[in-house]
């Protein structure tokens, strides 16, 4: 067993027991001070930030959508900082009492919304998810705590450092949020397996990492972020929305689970359409890789094999096949999907109904990017992650998702 894990579990299991309790107010005014403290040594982080993406430019995983990933810049830090803000604007989940109901016994029965206690994350790559795990986690009354990877530990240390700081001014314990600074795979698997100690585990990065959680954790898990997405092009559909959907959802981060991975378009509007879809991704740096069907339509589109259909690229890299019908893209879809975000552009209800009530993903759009996919865009504030799992979340895991529930009875002397 790892040391450093172990103590810093127990630390945190303390301060998950005084956070239970600790008031809105004192919540919020942590969150208000860590945010200004993020804007004003912003500095310091950039500086941390950079030797992690020097010492990443030369691994072997380094792509250039991995790297935008990494990065943290002003714009990031500041909207790190908002997010916070969000989150001390938002209702206290903590407390909110629901269902109650009178029995005939006399009893009132009701639920109380509560902690979930330790939440353990494990996560690759993007230090902003230390912010939001931290954030989220403080304002629903749990601990966490966080064990990113090697190419980000720099920034991670910068980060928790002053969140901790932050937290012991505003007269709460710093140990609510702790950083496994050992990026050995041992020190994860003993986080994996600390069920004694840790309430909840999720992971947060690439099909590799989530399943190795799931396969070796004994501490419950959600799943979370693994994203084949799809984008279907219907018959009939608006060329011009078709062409900036498909580019919105590809290029504006290719890096992240909610941009499309594969292109379905029906064989009926693959003349009207392809053409101009093709030639705007080409131009943005997209390696395409066609079905027989779609490849000479650019002279850029690669034949794909089998495996494209089920890759999640994480890059500039987009799949594309002619499908004869919805019912062959639904099917596809249902193939190689992970449950994350799916969407279809088309001009008939009836079709788009058929997408929504056959498609099965945390989030299913008509007519939109899938890249909205997120806690803030959907009004939860940020988020700790996009479920992938029915149980007991789906989707963008904002406050509430961090919590539990347990019954509260009172009565006046009923024996059964």
């Amino acid at each position: 067993m790892h040391t450093e894990v172990v103590d810093k579990a127990e630390q945190a299991r303390a301060a998950a027991t005084y956070l239970a309790t600790a008031s809105t107010e004192a919540k919020n005014k942590a969150l208000r001070l860590i945010a200004g403290a993020l804007k004003k040594r912003s500095g310091d982080i950039i500086a941390a930030n950079a030797r992690d993406l020097e010492q990443f430019k030369t691994s072997p995983g380094f792509s250039k959508a991995l790297e935008d990933r990494l990065m943290l810049d002003e714009e990031r830090i500041a909207g790190a900082a908002e997010g916070l803000l969000e989150i001390a604007a938002l209702e206290d989940p903590i407390g909110e009492v629901t269902g109650a109901t009178l029995r005939p016994s006399g009893l009132q029965v009701g639920r109380v919304r509560t902690p979930m206690g330790v939440i353990g994350i494990i996560y690759e790559s993007r230090p902003n998810v230390t912010v939001d795990a931290a954030g989220l986690t403080l304002k629903s009354g749990n601990a966490v705590i966080l064990r990113g990877g090697s190419e980000a530990l720099q920034s991670n240390i910068c980060l928790v450092k002053i969140i901790q700081e932050q937290l012991r001014e505003a007269g709460l314990p710093e140990t609510a949020v702790q950083l496994i600074e050992d990026t050995d795979r041992a020190a994860a698997r003993t986080l994996m397996r600390l069920d004694e100690k840790v309430d909840l585990l999720i992971p947060r990065g690439g099909p590799s990492l989530i399943k190795a959680v799931v396969e070796n954790a004994t501490v419950p898990v959600i799943e979370t972020g693994a994203g084949n997405c799809h984008l279907y092009i219907d018959e009939g559909a608006d060329k011009e929305m078709a062409v900036e959907i498909a580019f919105n959802a590809k290029v504006q981060r290719p890096g992240v689970c909610n941009a499309i991975e594969t292109l379905l378009v029906h064989e009926a509007v693959k003349e009207k359409v392809l053409p101009a879809v093709f030639s705007k991704l080409h131009r943005a740096g997209v390696e395409l890789r066609g079905c027989p069907c779609v490849i000479d339509y650019h002279e850029a589109v690669k034949k794909a094999v089998k495996e494209d259909w089920g890759n999640e690229y994480l890059d500039l890299i987009l799949a594309v096949r002619a499908v004869s019908s919805i019912d062959e893209a639904i099917e596809h879809i249902g193939r190689y999907g992970t449950g994350h975000s799916e969407a279809i552009v088309t001009a008939d209800y009836r079709r788009a109904r058929l997408f929504l009530s056959r498609v099965d993903a945390a989030a299913v759009y008509v007519n939109a990017s899938t890249r909205f996919t997120d806690g803030n865009e959907f009004g939860l504030g940020a988020e700790m992650g996009i479920s992938t799992q029915k149980l007991h979340v789906r989707g963008p895991m904002g406050l509430k998702a961090l919590t539990s529930l347990k019954y509260i009875v009172q009565g006046s002397g009923q024996v059964r």
